[in-house]
């Protein structure tokens, strides 16, 4: 399909090319194998894993509740093909579709894209996983109690767990939502990705995972999980209590349920031991030839290149219509350099006295990982 282009138009033709590849369903690439084995996990539920990257702006943001001066939307955050068509930024922009299909519990895998800051945790390709669980809202203490039971863990494995979480004012219960069916949910929710999380970093050693209080347009209650890897907490998964309108707007009026949306790329970092995002795109037959189908394989590291600086200034012009930002800065960096490059960061920001230009300077580390 072709689209017509406008004034928004920002995806560049690498971004583009992306959008075939499927990560995620390639069966030896650890994204695969990583969604096979949460899948495994989630065994009763539905998988939807063939949505177009492509969607309206409508599913992206407005059905989810996002506001109109959400920052999600700048083009400095997301890529658009036009003002009304773009790459989905989340795969929350498929729960409608999902919930009008009829089914209670369901998991959408697919790639999502955003524009961002070059480093090795981020990239402007990455993989989601959407899970979702509904209940009757006059029913869901029963419902839920009745679930937990039956799928009680026999497992024995042990994660250091740290949840100070608590409904307020800034993270409230929707006023439509019984309190005693919103408690079973959340319940229900924390509990199947402690689960999850139990499951998947079974052979890790001292885990720590801990939940914070957070903020989403299509979720109240929310909440971020994250885990502790390379000295610093990485947030791996988003979630919280649907927002109702969502479920009215879905055909599931009668209906109570949680979501969340997993970063998969950020636990294949840690399951796998791979210490760069840009591995995973990745064609070199070293990296491939590693990992074999539903197995979890340490990574080991083949190149031998040290890293090269170089740093880049340059003077600001002061036109308001084309504010400067650093995703744009960094977008050029990867149509040029691609992925030889591991960071880019500032390190100066300079305002002449006299003539009261500014400057910018940023350092760039070229490290090749093949």
């Amino acid at each position: 399909l072709t689209y017509p282009c406008d004034k928004l138009t920002n995806v560049t033709p690498s971004i583009l090319s992306k959008t075939t590849c499927r990560l995620y369903l390639q069966p030896y690439h650890p994204i695969s194998i990583l969604r096979n084995h949460i899948e495994s996990h989630f065994d009763k539920f539905h998988y939807f894993n063939s949505f177009s990257p492509v969607v309206t702006t409508v599913q992206n943001f407005d059905e989810l509740g996002f506001p109109a001066d959400h920052p999600g939307r700048s083009t400095s955050d997301s890529y658009y093909i036009n003002n009304s068509i773009m790459l989905r930024t989340h795969t929350s922009a498929h729960q409608r579709q999902a919930f009008q299909t009829g089914t209670e519990k369901f998991l959408i895998s697919a790639d999502v894209y955003r524009r961002d800051e070059i480093d090795t945790c981020h990239y402007p390709v990455f993989h989601q996983m959407e899970g979702a669980q509904i209940f009757s809202i006059n029913k869901a203490v029963e419902e839920i109690t009745y679930d937990m039971q039956k799928t009680a863990s026999q497992q024995n494995h042990f994660i250091n767990t740290y949840d100070k979480t608590a409904i307020s004012s800034t993270n409230p219960v929707q006023p439509c939502h019984p309190v005693e069916a919103v408690n079973a949910t959340i319940s229900h929710l924390k509990y199947s990705l402690n689960e999850l999380v139990r499951k998947l970093f079974i052979d890790e050693q001292n885990l720590q995972v801990r939940w914070v209080d957070a903020y989403f347009p299509f979720t109240s209650p929310s909440w971020e999980m994250e885990i502790f890897y390379q000295e610093k907490w990485l947030e791996v998964c988003g979630c919280g209590v649907i927002n109702q309108d969502i479920l009215n707007n879905a055909g599931q009026p009668d209906k109570i349920g949680w979501a969340f949306g997993l970063g998969l790329e950020r636990i294949a970092m840690v399951l796998f031991n791979i210490p760069d995002i840009r591995l995973f795109w990745s064609k070199d037959p070293r990296f491939i030839n590693q990992f074999t189908s539903n197995e979890i394989i340490k990574f080991k590291p083949f190149s031998k290149y040290p890293s090269c600086i170089k740093d880049l200034s340059f003077w600001m012009n002061n036109d308001k219509e084309h504010e400067f930002h650093i995703t744009n800065f960094c977008e050029i960096v990867r149509d040029i350099a691609e992925d030889l490059v591991e960071d880019v960061k500032l390190i100066d920001d300079f305002k002449h006295p006299k003539t009261k230009k500014r400057s910018l300077c940023f350092r760039i580390n070229y490290r090749s990982m093949d």
